[in-house]
């Protein structure tokens, strides 16, 4: 595709993905007919990654990010969803950097379209392509549209409410920063205020919402301790400024719902490697894989007692180079429903001193056999993230759990 150039969409599913040398964030936004937001719940992103007909799907550092959009989802009222790109690291620019833009067909991932923005230079964010309406039907259109002040030109531009920090300087003061090298510390406030960190925190609490080391990328670490997630949040297992490349356990566990029934659930680990080839499967059949980096501690077949029911003890430092990604699943091979299941959860812990470091609880259930709790994902940095995940699955085993947990990564 050629900038202004559009193509009438075949399918209700389009997934965006924006490629790119240096790692991306990517965004979308939901707007009406006046060419704004409704409100910041239409601005989705990495740490609000749910909206109305809309879905932030991570590559999780190995694959683009990508947000998909399924059109027969999409409220009365919004006419164009907007894909948005901007450089991960703070100050970078899209001089010498080709970003390019693939629609696909969500449900099987054929490419409808590829469309790479010409002449790109100072832009420090991009709105690439826009899914729209026009006369009943859904099409998409290539854009290219740069913007010099990054998320937050483009945020302002649609709408989204972006919120001052007290303690950073105004724009102009910041701007001499390319001299120093932007791009190598990772603690300064960005020159323009970064609207992920606004749609992401609740307004109220003036204290959690934006800590001044994660300002720079708005993602969560555990400088302030143990984090507890909700589902789809994202944690980076980053303390101090430095990576956690160490022995971990994933402890996960479960009660029977009803009284003196006995539940047998089974915990897996899933490893695949950068282009979400599977590696290999660690579950009760199987304790140990990919050379002992992973090990697991045995099968519990009735989910009674206090603590974990089951544990996977991951060496980080030990993984191969290639396994960049681990979702951890829960499987019902006897065919009990995990409606039947209560206080299902995962907790990573650090497993030289016994510290919580991450947890999620399970807080909805389906009539499943399978549900993916978690996933760990390598960046392009070298640092891992955690992610809740909390999605069900009709699977018995964990066999049936590889295709979709490829592509939830």
């Amino acid at each position: 595709m050629t900038p202004g150039s559009n193509i009438p969409l075949a399918t209700a599913r389009v997934a965006v993905d924006v490629a790119a040398p240096v790692r991306l964030d990517v965004s979308g936004l939901l707007l009406t007919a006046d060419g704004k937001v409704r409100s910041d719940d239409d601005f989705i992103f990495y740490n609000q990654p749910q909206g109305p007909g809309v879905t932030y799907r991570s590559g999780g550092g190995t694959a683009p990010d990508a947000i998909v959009v399924d059109t027969g989802a999409v409220p009365p009222g919004i006419e164009k969803i907007v894909v948005t790109a901007s450089p991960d690291a703070a100050g970078q620019t899209f001089q010498g950097i080709e970003p390019t833009a693939t629609i696909r067909n969500a449900d099987d991932g054929s490419a409808l379209a590829t469309f790479t923005p010409p002449q790109l230079g100072a832009e420090t964010a991009l709105v690439v392509v826009e899914i729209y309406l026009r006369n009943g039907a859904w099409k998409a259109r290539a854009v290219g549209q740069g913007y010099a002040n990054g998320l937050a030109g483009i945020a302002t531009d649609f709408g989204v409410s972006v919120d001052e920090e007290p303690a950073a300087a105004p724009a102009p003061a910041p701007m001499p920063a390319p001299a120093p090298a932007p791009a190598a510390p990772p603690t300064p406030a960005p020159a323009a205020p970064d609207p992920r960190i606004a749609a992401a925190a609740p307004p109220p609490p003036a204290a959690p919402p934006a800590p001044a080391a994660p300002a720079a990328t708005g993602k969560i670490n555990l400088d302030k301790g143990r984090v507890s997630l909700q589902k789809n949040q994202t944690v980076s297992l980053v303390k101090g400024g430095r990576p956690l490349l160490s022995q971990v356990k994933m402890g996960l566990g479960w009660e029977p719902a009803f009284r003196g029934k006995d539940i047998d659930l089974d915990a897996s680990v899933i490893a695949y490697g950068p282009s979400r080839n599977h590696l290999d499967s660690c579950y009760f059949g199987k304790l140990s894989i990919l050379g002992g980096s992973i090990k697991h501690s045995g099968d519990n077949l009735t989910g009674e007692g206090a603590g974990d029911d089951e544990v996977i003890v991951v060496d980080l430092g030990r993984l191969p180079a290639d396994a960049t990604g681990l979702v951890f699943t829960v499987n019902s091979f006897s065919g009990q429903k995990f409606t039947e299941v209560a206080k299902a959860y995962c907790r990573l812990i650090d497993a030289a001193t016994g510290e919580e470091l991450v947890r999620f609880d399970l807080t909805s259930a389906e009539p499943q056999t399978g549900v993916m709790m978690a996933k760990l994902i390598k960046q392009f940095s070298g640092e891992w993230e955690m992610t809740a995940m909390g999605d069900f699955v009709k699977s018995r085993t964990v066999r049936g759990m590889v295709k979709p947990a490829a592509q939830a990564l």
